[in-house]
């Protein structure tokens, strides 16, 4: 009997260890991304013009004309026709994959699609066609990791010929993923190596990366600025490609200068040689996500902080940009989670994320005063245009007529 109670004892031990080892198991699971890919050669046939589609993931927005248009983040880029605001239609959509910006001048519409810049004739909206591409233009591609990723495994991927076009994400044992696979998340989120008469020019938010100013267009990526001369607008060329600052996010034009937004600072250059413009200065500040627009002597850029970008705090940031060899910190003010910006006349409109949109009176270029906050919105960029402000935030695009320091509700249109 003894030796029974003795031999059931182990058995309950055993199975209790077994248990509490499967358990550790299960509990020392992490999450990998594993590159999903085509080669380049497929990648380059992927590009299509389609019915309208919901859309996944809204990215940027660009007006041009009567139309708008939306970035689904890394799959191509939705149209609408914006003839009256209060009820706008979506028409196309172009399948862009590696999609993040765009810029229009007189119907001709220019897209990354990762390592390439591709040109579409949009003169005719119901007979979009692509006219040209130009191939591995761009060393980097942006193609952010999942937040719930940490680490990845690119043991498949080639990164001469391979092209990423999405993340699979799947559960392994801690121990194999420390042992075997490793990132560097800092440089893997911001980018991935990849081996005249008077003109219509279109107008994008704070977070874009693409600008044209006369016949060039210029383009920056994590760490480069890259130009192209579009005097023939069907056939761009590359001119030049140089560093242009560290971890750069956005690009805005303005008199003659250009200003650069990265998670470091402002960066700006002139662009008296239009193919290479000149670096006169740059505005240090902590680490933070940072689009900045400028208006007459005064930049405003925010500071989005909590996330991977670097830093806790949160602010919009006024900068004295008269002597553009020496800006200087004119003020600064508190914000929740902040995103794009835009300035019309005396208003600077801020997108606070999940906090809503700000409304701003500049009594003076330094002395804001806030007089509204639109809370039951979320959001992410803004255009201020000539008649309406237009918006974009949580899959939905926002649009308002102007009113002395205010505005007032036009439409909201669901891109679900």
């Amino acid at each position: 009997m003894k030796t029974k109670n003795i031999f059931l004892t182990l058995l309950v031990v055993v199975f209790l260890f077994s248990c509490n080892k499967k358990d550790d198991e299960n509990l020392d699971l992490v999450t990998v991304a594993t590159p999903e890919f085509v080669s380049k050669s497929e990648f380059r046939k992927m590009v299509d013009i389609v019915a309208p589609q919901p859309i996944k993931q809204a990215g940027k927005i660009y007006a041009y004309g009567d139309y708008i248009f939306v970035n689904d983040v890394h799959k191509g880029v939705h149209i609408l026709d914006n003839t009256d605001p209060k009820q706008p239609k979506a028409i196309k959509y172009i399948v862009i994959p590696g999609n993040e910006d765009i810029s229009i001048k007189n119907d001709y519409l220019y897209a990354d699609s990762a390592t390439d810049l591709v040109v579409f004739n949009i003169s005719d909206i119901n007979n979009v066609m692509e006219v040209a591409r130009l191939q591995d233009v761009f060393q980097v591609y942006n193609f952010r990791i999942p937040e719930e990723a940490v680490a990845t495994d690119y043991e498949d991927f080639n990164w001469g010929t391979d092209i990423l076009i999405g993340w699979k994400l799947e559960q392994r044992p801690r121990e194999e993923v420390e042992q075997n696979i490793w990132i560097d998340r800092a440089v893997f989120d911001t980018a991935v190596m990849a081996a005249s008469a008077e003109s219509s020019v279109g107008t994008g938010g704070s977070l874009a990366r693409f600008q044209i100013v006369d016949n060039y267009l210029y383009t920056v990526e994590s760490h480069e600025m890259t130009i192209f001369n579009i005097s023939n607008l069907s056939e761009p060329n590359k001119t030049s490609t140089f560093y242009a600052g560290n971890n750069i996010e956005t690009l805005f034009q303005a008199e003659g200068y250009l200003y650069v937004g990265s998670t470091d600072g402002m960066y700006i250059y002139d662009l008296v040689d239009a193919e290479n413009p000149t670096k006169l200065s740059e505005f240090i500040h902590w680490t933070g996500c940072d689009p900045v627009v400028v208006d007459g002597d005064y930049a405003y850029l925010t500071i989005r902080g909590g996330n991977n970008c670097g830093e806790q705090e949160s602010v919009l940031e006024v900068i004295d940009v008269s002597d553009k060899t020496d800006p200087t910190l004119a003020e600064r003010y508190a914000l929740d989670n902040p995103y794009g910006l835009g300035v019309k006349g005396n208003m600077l409109f801020v997108c606070d994320g999940t906090s809503g949109l700000k409304l701003f009176n500049r009594n003076t270029p330094v002395d804001l005063n806030l007089v509204r906050t639109i809370a039951d919105v979320q959001a992410t960029d803004v255009i201020p245009l000539e008649n309406s402000l237009i918006m974009i935030g949580d899959n939905t695009l926002y649009q308002y007529k102007y009113m002395e320091d205010n505005i007032s509700f036009l439409s909201s249109f669901s891109l679900n």
